[in-house]
């Protein structure tokens, strides 16, 4: 069995839903779905490319499979372990595990500390490392990230937005994690430094065997960087398939919406635009059967009552009543 073949992470019918409340005494009268029933695995060595629409639940299930956000149901099993319902000691100790490095790099750093203590402070939590081991250590993970050692002593503000993340980085990188969620990462930044700091976490995956989620909204940094790409709507996953066989066919209408509005750089190419009529439903009051069906070109009747089930096709797979 190779390495992207043992699972790290298995996600179980996940939920994550937020109470509508109404009048004085804060009664519950409906809940928005942001994560509503996803099944998926992440392996070890890979990385697993999550896009959508802004407001689909991608940063959401992210959080919530680090529980950093607890989930209203279902399950987050980590080699074995379930996250979901653990106590906190026990949750503390495979904290070290799974780091998180967020879309923005200086809301996410604690401006009143030096860079060395931003990422010293995780070991110093965790008594990795104390005394001059853990000044060694920052110098190593500063040098590691493409910065220098002298740097440990500034603050935050005085750094770029591309050497903010590199910081971050290095905070993650700090424990000596097996699974990290970047949440984003590069969608701050700008063009020209976000392949830098694309390229760095594909060096530092090879470097230290790392696992990622890699969150995104462009699909074509998702392409470069994942090994598999899991589409999302509405809460929930419609496609999960290898890269090239995701963006070679694409099976479900709302991935082939997606990747037809992808840019290509041959300008005598010629692509079918697919256009989505209307609006992202509210997650709060999703439409029945299939959540894409009021926007979808290929809606049959049985997608408006009927929610489609998590299929194998090929080898990957699609929730879609076409292929059922």
């Amino acid at each position: 069995m190779s390495i992207r073949e043992t699972p790290l992470v298995e996600i179980r019918n996940l939920k994550k839903y937020y109470p509508i409340t109404k009048g004085l005494l804060k009664r519950t009268v409906n809940h928005v779905k942001a994560v509503d029933g996803l099944d998926f695995t992440i392996f070890k060595g890979e990385t697993l490319g999550l896009v959508g629409e802004s407001g689909c639940g991608k940063s959401t299930t992210g959080r919530t499979i680090l529980q950093l956000l607890q989930p209203t149901e279902g399950e987050v099993i980590y080699e074995g372990k379930n996250l979901v319902g653990m106590n906190t000691r026990e949750l503390r100790k495979l904290r070290k595990n799974m780091q998180m490095v967020f879309q923005d790099p200086y809301a996410s750093l604690d401006p009143r500390l030096t860079v060395g203590e931003i990422i010293a402070e995780p070991m110093e939590i965790h008594r990795l490392y104390t005394g001059k081991e853990k000044d060694k250590r920052v110098d190593e993970l500063l040098e590691v990230v493409g910065l220098s050692s002298y740097h440990a002593k500034r603050h935050p503000h005085e750094f770029s937005g591309g050497q903010r993340q590199r910081i971050g980085i290095a905070r993650a990188l700090a424990l000596e994690p097996q699974l990290i969620v970047a949440d984003e990462p590069v969608s701050a930044l700008d063009v020209s430094i976000q392949s830098q700091v694309i390229n760095l976490l594909q060096d530092l995956q090879g470097q230290f065997g790392l696992t990622y989620l890699f969150i995104a909204h462009d699909l074509s940094v998702v392409k470069h960087i994942s090994d598999r790409v899991g589409v999302m709507y509405l809460g929930r996953m419609v496609e999960l398939a290898d890269k090239h066989d995701l963006y070679d066919r694409p099976l479900h209408p709302y991935t082939q919406a997606l990747l037809s509005a992808v840019p290509v750089p041959d300008p005598l190419a010629k692509r079918e635009r697919i256009v989505l009529q209307g609006d992202v439903p509210s997650p709060a009051n999703p439409p029945q059967g299939c959540t894409f069906h009021p926007r979808c070109h290929a809606c049959m009747e049985i997608c408006k009552t009927q929610r489609p089930k998590w299929t194998e096709v090929d080898g990957r797979y699609v929730a879609c009543h076409l292929y059922e």
